[in-house]
């Protein structure tokens, strides 16, 4: 976990992207679905890095992820090898889980650490 943080603070993954507005606290439950489509609630929303949101919801899960994911991309705002940076996304809500509610969240967290340094 040490050596992913490192990297990360590094600046290994920087990229020029711009901030994002992103919800910041999105999982299923933050995600509901109408005739008209998907309505976003109880958001954090800031600026962050776009992918962040996505990792989030193939964190925690959400029905329709493949949609979700599927018209995002569509958007052409995403950048090549994406879903192969989503643990990267994933350290820090990791983290949190694991020091806020346990070991629970400690193999992923170590798996989302050990995917990063293979990056």
């Amino acid at each position: 976990m040490e050596r992913a943080c490192d990297l990360v603070a590094d600046g290994r993954f920087d990229d020029d992207a711009p901030p994002a507005r992103i919800h910041g606290d999105l999982w299923s439950g933050n995600v509901q679905w109408t005739d008209a489509g998907a309505v976003l609630i109880d958001p954090a929303a800031h600026g962050g890095h776009r992918e962040t949101d996505l990792a989030m919801l193939a964190l925690f899960g959400c029905p329709g992820l493949d949609d979700v994911m599927g018209a995002y991309a569509g958007t052409g705002s995403l950048a090549a090898g994406w879903r192969a940076r989503v643990p990267l996304h994933q350290l820090h809500p990791l983290a949190v889980h694991a020091a806020s509610h346990g070991p629970a969240y400690g193999d992923a967290l170590h798996d989302a650490a050990r995917a990063v340094l293979r990056m």
